[in-house]
């Protein structure tokens, strides 16, 4: 499935870069700028990106995260202000895609020559860094309440990429939990079992699959 407006906008790559969570400093690689050229991609993710919390970012099911255009125009409203691309720590900034309508399972080929091949695995899950990088303390509830994630993706195929190149997008199986329904089931204190058990069928990123499996062995105790 391809449209005219579905391409890579920008790729953007994180140095360590200090952030003000509580009392002290740290440091991570949430602030991502934009570069002009191609940038390789592996199963690692981008060629000199840094991700240091990697209990709870990066790994091969988490290895490239992708927002779009879409996204960004509703932050947009919603702040009343353009916005920098790469302003919520983002690898790919992607046009003609709606994040939380994307589905497990869904892959993206991007290039006109078929080169890297990515598949969806999960939502972004807002944290305190990202609250500090934005410089808003309540940005993790405004993020909540605006459900655009965006989403993690597995490397299948490795490659260059750059600004300009175009996106395939190959839809997975549409029974598929959607990148929205797992945002909202990383809030509710319970689950259908059942939906639950259903989700196991699909290629999740490590960290949610453990999730759900923590959620359905509770529900069936």
């Amino acid at each position: 499935m391809t449209a005219p407006d579905r391409q890579i906008q920008s790729v953007n790559i994180g140095q360590p870069t200090p952030v003000q969570i509580g009392p002290r400093p740290q440091v991570s690689g949430i602030d991502k700028r934009p570069l002009p050229g191609r940038v390789r991609v592996s199963t690692d993710g981008l060629d000199g990106d840094h991700v240091l919390d990697t209990r709870h970012h990066g790994g091969p099911d988490q290895a490239v995260y992708i927002y779009t255009r879409e996204d960004y125009a509703v932050w947009e409203a919603e702040l009343g202000r353009a916005l920098p691309p790469g302003l919520f720590g983002e690898n790919l900034l992607m046009g003609g895609l709606e994040s939380a309508a994307m589905r497990v399972g869904d892959r993206l080929e991007l290039g006109e020559k078929g080169g890297v091949l990515l598949e969806v695995t999960a939502p972004r899950i807002p944290c305190a860094t990202l609250a500090a990088h934005v410089g808003d303390p309540a940005f993790v509830k405004q993020f909540r309440g605006v459900a655009r994630p965006g989403f993690y993706t597995r490397v299948l195929r490795g490659g260059e990429v750059g600004p300009g190149d175009s996106v395939r997008l190959i839809p997975g199986p549409a029974d598929a939990p959607s990148i929205g329904e797992l945002f909202a089931l990383h809030y509710k204190r319970s689950a259908n079992p059942e939906k639950l058990l259903g989700y196991l069928k699909f290629p999740l990123a490590v960290r949610v699959r453990a999730d759900v499996e923590k959620r359905l062995a509770k529900s069936q105790a």
